[in-house]
């Protein structure tokens, strides 16, 4: 009777340990149980991104910038603080925004659909030593968004599909490079 549970464990202990070489503290030799964010750096300020003088639409900078501190605090070790307090600074700029027509209606001329495209500059400084530790010019994400009936999205609500598309980029670039 003794036996059954001593064959059961040492299946479970050869099962993990096959598994096991699989996993390495290291991301460069293979999977990782270790947080893929940068160590040291608990938290991060976020002061609101700019616009370009070219980019005329209202609010988007507040919008972006909500979207991603949501996006911090749900998807990183991090804390969002004040810039006094932290120990990164997070910043940006929207350089510019535009809409393509994707399909339109052969009937009326008027767009069925459109994409929304927010290209973007940003920079992540470490304020403890000034170092920069990402930056990235030109950054493009685009969304699609239904402007014909029945669903009749106008830009607001096309544009914050492409906004939280883009807090979630902007966050995945905080990880530590593989």
């Amino acid at each position: 009777m003794k036996a059954l549970p001593i064959l059961a464990v040492s299946a479970m202990a050869v099962g993990l340990a096959a598994f096991s070489p699989g996993c390495a503290a290291d991301p460069t030799q293979g999977y990782t149980t270790a947080s893929q964010y940068p160590a040291g750096i608990r938290t991060v300020a976020v002061p609101i991104w700019t616009r370009d003088k070219s980019v005329y639409r209202r609010e988007l900078e507040f919008r972006l910038t909500e979207a991603l501190i949501k996006r911090i605090e749900l998807d990183t070790p991090y804390k969002v603080t004040t810039k006094a307090r932290a120990d990164t600074l997070l910043t940006g700029s929207i350089d510019s925004v535009e809409q393509q027509v994707l399909s339109g209606n052969p009937d009326t001329g008027l767009p069925n659909e459109k994409m929304v495209i927010i290209t973007v500059s940003f920079r992540w400084t470490d304020l403890r030593t000034g170092k920069v530790l990402r930056a990235r010019q030109g950054f493009t994400v685009r969304a699609p968004y239904v402007s014909a009936s029945p669903l009749d999205e106008d830009f607001f609500q096309g544009s914050e599909d492409v906004i939280n598309r883009l807090a979630t980029r902007v966050v995945e670039q905080l990880e530590e490079k593989w």
